[in-house]
C-alpha cells in the first residue's frame, strides 16, 4: 500500500506542475495578445492619428504617411507651429512620403525613394518645403538635420475663410496640397 501511496503522490505533483506550467503558458499568450490589442487600440486612441494616402501624380504612385492633429481651439501659426522654424508637418514621428519614381518637385528633381517632410512656415511670404533623406524619424523635428536635405523648395501658401479642423495632406492637382487650420500649401509635383 505504500508503494501505491507513494506512486498516486508522484502522479499527483506530476499533474500539478503540468497544469500550472500550461497555465503560465496560456497567461504568457494572453498578455501577448493583451499587448497587441493595447498597441492596437493605442494607435487607434492616439490624439494625431496616423493617416496614409496613396494615389498616382502624372501616372506615378506616391505615398504620403503623417500624423494627423486637430486645432481643438488653440493658436496654429506662430504659436503651437512657429514661424521661421523647422516643422515636421504633422505629428508625432516625421511626415514622410514616397516616391516609386523620379519625379519634379515645383520644377526641381526628386530622385525615387522616400523622404520626410519637412516645412518653415513664415508669417508672410513663401514657406520652404523640405525633402530630407532621414525618413525615418520617430521623434519628427527633433532629430532633423539639415545635412540630409535633398530638396528645398519655396510655395506660396493660400489663406482661406473655413477653418479645417484636422492636418491633411492629400494627393491632388496640383501634386500635394496640406490643409489644416485655414491654410492650404499646394506643392506641385509631377
Amino acid at each position: 500500500m505504500t508503494t501505491f501511496k507513494r506512486l498516486w503522490v508522484i502522479a499527483m505533483f506530476a499533474g500539478i506542475l503540468i497544469s500550472c506550467s500550461s497555465k503560465t503558458e496560456s497567461d504568457s499568450n494572453s498578455s501577448d495578445l493583451g499587448s497587441s490589442v493595447e498597441e492596437s487600440s493605442e494607435e487607434s486612441s492616439r490624439p494625431s492619428p496616423l493617416e496614409v494616402k496613396d494615389g498616382e501624380i502624372a501616372g506615378k504612385a506616391f505615398k504620403v504617411y503623417y500624423g494627423s492633429p486637430a486645432v481643438k481651439g488653440r493658436e496654429i501659426w506662430g504659436d503651437l507651429v512657429p514661424y521661421n522654424v523647422v516643422w515636421r508637418t504633422g505629428a508625432n514621428e516625421a511626415t514622410y512620403v514616397e516616391l516609386s519614381q523620379d519625379m519634379t518637385v515645383e520644377g526641381k528633381s526628386l530622385p525615387a525613394g522616400k523622404y520626410s517632410l519637412f516645412t518653415i512656415p513664415k508669417e508672410s511670404g513663401k514657406w520652404t518645403v523640405i525633402f530630407n533623406s532621414e525618413w525615418d524619424l520617430e521623434h519628427g523635428h527633433f532629430q532633423y538635420d539639415e545635412k540630409n536635405d535633398v530638396l528645398r523648395v519655396e510655395v506660396t501658401p493660400v489663406w482661406g475663410e473655413s477653418l479645417q479642423e484636422r492636418l491633411s495632406i492629400d494627393i491632388e492637382n496640383p501634386g500635394l496640397v496640406i490643409r489644416w487650420e485655414k491654410l492650404q500649401l499646394p506643392i506641385i509635383v509631377q
